[in-house]
């Protein structure tokens, strides 16, 4: 049995009415997605350490702020 498709976000087509859509569209919508790949690619050459630096920080941040605690107690 195939899931029932997600209703997509307001604004977007649905999945069973973008498959009648001119070929143009998803021509645009593919080169938009190549687009925004490249830029990503370009973004994480150019600022690699930085942001691997940023993800560490924010990684060690999330871990010491007490909402990963363990109870020592739990005798409830």
């Amino acid at each position: 049995m195939i899931a029932k498709q997600p209703e997509p976000p307001p604004g977007l087509p649905s999945p069973s009415t973008s498959k009648s859509r001119p070929i143009g569209r998803r021509k645009q919508a593919f080169a938009v997605f190549e687009l925004l790949d490249d830029l990503r690619d370009q973004i994480g050459a150019h600022y690699s350490v930085q942001l691997f630096e940023f993800s560490r920080e924010r990684h060690r941040l999330a871990c010491t702020d007490g909402a990963h605690t363990k109870v020592a107690d739990q005798s409830f």
